[in-house]
């Protein structure tokens, strides 16, 4: 029986040793899809809170998707608003929800890109040219 406890506590650290090696191989994946790939700082004005129809826009995914293609397609910027090359891509402005999704808004973020009136720092995560994340911040 002694024996049988031995084999056990000597097949346990294989064992915890294999989940170890699976999880760093797994963290290593999760890294690279998760590098930053480019950032902008956008000023939500009047222009960015209404779609293209004049419907208000009420979601801050609505908002930021708007205020990129106000920048790229239409030509309409407010001071503060700076170029990024990403969402140029109406295509990568399609996936700007669950981009949004997969990533984070800060709360007051949320609240000022909504109300409008506010800057806010848009950091893209991905790898190479594809988009996987948002993180949106209140500019300081």
């Amino acid at each position: 029986m002694s024996q049988t406890i031995r084999k056990r506590q000597f097949g346990l650290p294989a064992a915890v040793m294999a989940v170890g090696l699976a999880l760093a191989s797994l963290s290593g994946t999760t890294a690279k899809a998760q590098e930053l790939i480019g950032s902008y700082v956008a000023y939500i004005g009047q222009p960015d809170l209404y779609n293209s129809n004049g419907a208000r826009l009420n979601q801050p995914w609505q908002i930021l998707r708007q205020d990129r293609a106000n920048f790229h397609r239409f030509g309409i910027s407010q001071p503060g608003d700076e170029f990024d090359p990403f969402f140029g891509s109406i295509n990568n402005r399609k996936i700007m929800e669950r981009m949004v999704m997969n990533g984070s808004i800060d709360p007051q973020a949320a609240k000022r890109l909504v109300q409008g009136g506010a800057t806010v720092f848009v950091r893209i995560y991905g790898s190479g040219n594809t988009g996987t994340s948002l993180t949106v911040t209140v500019a300081k």
